[in-house]
């Protein structure tokens, strides 16, 4: 279908970590708004998340951060960390924007879907098998490749994280894990201090993490760049069998809360090399789950760039010239040096 399916529940609007907190509803209302003119209406079809079970966490998460995270229910404001916190209404809405990927990949793989982007609250790839951090309760795309893998039965499963902050947790969950290839491009240093070049993986999950740690500034011609050059080659020997991405809009040019230059047109390029790669090998199937983003017109204007660029309704050309910043062409030389382009994603 040429369609995106939409995931949401007016329950992510209840989620909230406090006053004045940047991760607030008000990220999902001004999408929903734009959501809703008519240059988008008719590409997105809207449904309704699962609920993730018990169990369903527990492939991801301790019992213990589970319970934790339970036992904030009902209560008006729990402080998990100086950065995160809860509501009365945080537990279930972290259970359904879990449950957001499994109904997503069912609509992927089962309903004839080639895209499907869960606009969830609260985020999730900051969160780890123990803690939760980073505003994130449960990890929703570490969780998505749970399900790929055991509902699914998928072993080649591809992450691609564009948010402005490293996504520890999705890192962590599959260090060592062959059957999900983790790349991300972020602001470097910056938090949670994760996320440098040399860090690519362990044991057998060696070579299968790969981060670019972009530093503040750079902007357009570096994301392409490093998709183009590093990712795509790479993903080419991968083949996955479904594409995941962890979509934070606080890459874009005028984030409060970071300093990279992603316009909306550089991102529309990211995302038709990211189609490009899922129609090589995993039947043009792709998933995005919201992350950050705290502009709010960033917000509402890159997921319309998405669903434009998805739909093809914007025309969007690769360029064949590129000026990286020095700094890129260097970090590019040291990854690469670094996995020597090894055969480690050959099928």
């Amino acid at each position: 279908m040429t369609k995106v399916a939409l995931l949401y529940t007016d329950l992510f609007l209840k989620h909230k970590a406090g006053n004045f907190h940047p991760e607030s509803p008000l990220r999902l209302e001004t999408i929903l708004k734009r959501l809703s003119q008519e240059d988008l209406k008719n590409l997105i079809e809207f449904y309704p998340p699962d609920r993730a079970t018990k169990e369903e966490i527990l492939w991801n998460h301790t019992e213990e951060l589970y319970n934790l995270i339970a036992s904030t229910e009902g209560k008006p404001y729990f402080s998990l960390d100086p950065d995160t916190a809860t509501n009365e209404y945080s537990f279930e809405a972290a259970l359904y924007a879990v449950g957001a990927q499994k109904r997503a990949l069912k609509l992927l793989l089962e309903e004839g879907y080639n895209y499907a982007f869960a606009l969830v609250r609260p985020p999730g790839h900051h969160a780890e098998r123990d803690r939760a951090m980073g505003f994130c309760l449960f990890n929703n795309v570490a969780l998505a490749a749970y399900y790929a893998k055991n509902y699914y039965g998928l072993k080649r499963i591809l992450i691609i994280d564009f948010d402005l902050h490293h996504g520890n947790g999705t890192q962590r969950s599959f260090y060592e894990d062959p059957e999900v290839l983790f790349f991300s491009t972020h602001q470097f240093p910056y938090y949670p201090g994760t996320g440098n070049y040399n860090e690519i993986g362990y044991g057998l999950g060696r070579g299968f993490t790969i981060n670019v740690p972009l530093k503040a500034y750079c902007g357009d011609d570096d994301f392409i760049f490093f998709y183009q050059n590093l990712l795509k080659p790479i993903a080419q020997q991968y083949k996955p069998e479904i594409v995941l991405v962890s979509a934070g809009f606080d890459s874009l040019k005028g984030d409060p809360l970071g300093s990279l230059q992603l316009s909306y047109q550089g991102l529309s390029v990211l995302i038709k090399i990211i189609k490009e790669i899922a129609e090589l090998s995993a039947h043009g199937k792709i998933l995005l789950t919201l992350e950050g983003g705290y502009n709010l017109q960033n917000l509402a204007e890159g997921v319309a760039t998405i669903i434009k660029t998805l739909t093809n309704k914007e025309q969007v050309t690769i360029p064949q010239e590129l000026s990286p910043s020095s700094y890129s062409l260097t970090l590019f030389d040291k990854i690469s040096d670094l996995l020597n382009f090894k055969n480690y994603w050959e099928v």
